[in-house]
């Protein structure tokens, strides 16, 4: 779906954005795909790495989504967008609170401002699963994103752009992740790893998982949904082993704003949640009136089915979790 097209990544020189710049670039054919973000050292090693001699369609756009003008500016003449330019850590939101909601908030107000200037098609906002039930800044602030960008959908009018929000838990191996933090402890010496309680559990993904996870649901978005797959859990003091058999853990306590398990559907989201094969869709709970969807029927005809009143989609009651095994093998594959 993307050959021939213009595509705009916001933040697409993190971790997620540059591995689907290196999707797109292996998989489709595009008229141009715009790199933008804030970060120039990020973007000049990128363009380094993608030099315009192959891959003459890449732009590399420097730019905040704080700033409407430049994005206006980096919009004309796209087809779709992929918004992942957020402030994502925890802690630093809870002790610089405007300046997430400056990113998180106005940000997204900012991205769907400029999408219907320009006109984009399509709209996909990447979220996370801390915007559940959030207890913490960050994950108020994607809440509330999350909620722009489904309300965007009522202002449309004659505009063809749709907008939908992709829910994920934490990725393995990005920058920053806990693996990440366990791995450097490891190679410097620690004598013991650092657990904040031994009771927490999280949602686990790969970036190549998500990646296609995004990629999927351009092809399925109608406008207005949710989306969120299913994905296996892990328990963190695993992890801990799978990595460090050897060494002792030491209780810190939860950090400002951590959850001890994290959710991806919630009991007041549940009678809006339908349950396809390997993915939930969460409806939009405010009603559109330039257009009417039947969510209910996927694009590859897959019927969903409405999820038990008050169902809860969490990591310490999921289905599927990661053995220590599993978990060793997954990092393995990651490089850790």
């Amino acid at each position: 779906m993307f050959n021939n097209k213009s595509l705009l990544i916001t933040g697409g020189t993190g971790s997620f954005g540059h591995l689907l710049v290196d999707f797109i670039c292996k998989n489709y054919k595009p008229k141009r795909l715009i790199i933008f973000s804030r970060d120039e050292l990020k973007q000049s090693l990128m363009a380094e790495e993608y030099p315009v001699e192959k891959y003459g369609f890449l732009r590399f756009f420097i730019g905040d989504v704080r700033d409407l003008n430049r994005l206006i500016l980096a919009t004309q003449d796209v087809d779709y967008i992929i918004h992942a330019a957020a402030m994502k850590h925890v802690n630093l939101a809870e002790y610089n609170p405007m300046e997430c909601v400056k990113t998180n908030v106005e940000g997204a107000e900012n991205v769907v401002t400029a999408s219907l200037r320009s006109k984009v098609k399509k709209v996909i906002a990447l979220s996370t699963d801390k915007a559940s039930d959030p207890i913490n800044l960050y994950g108020a602030t994607k809440l509330t994103s999350d909620k722009i960008f489904v309300s965007a959908n009522n202002i449309t009018g004659k505009n063809p752009t749709r907008f939908s929000v992709v829910r994920y838990g934490n990725v393995a191996g990005s920058r920053g992740s806990i693996v990440e933090i366990f791995k450097r402890l490891v190679d410097q010496g620690a004598k013991e790893l650092p657990i904040t309680d031994d009771r927490m559990t999280r949602f686990w993904i790969t970036l190549d998982h998500a990646v296609n996870f995004v990629v999927k649901s351009f092809e399925r978005m109608k406008g207005g949904e949710i989306f969120f797959p299913k994905i296996p859990s892990i328990k963190i003091v695993d992890l801990a082993k799978s990595m460090a058999p050897n060494l002792k853990h030491k209780i810190i306590g939860i950090r400002p704003g951590e959850k001890l398990h994290e959710q991806m559907c919630s009991k007041n989201e549940s009678h809006l949640t339908l349950q396809f094969k390997d993915y939930f869709l969460i409806k939009p709970s405010i009603q559109f009136f330039d257009f009417k969807v039947n969510y209910t029927l996927s694009v590859e005809n897959e019927k969903g089915t409405p999820v038990k009143r008050d169902y809860e989609y969490r990591s310490d009651i999921n289905d599927k979790f990661l053995s220590i095994e599993e978990i060793k093998s997954l990092n393995k594959k990651l490089g850790f």
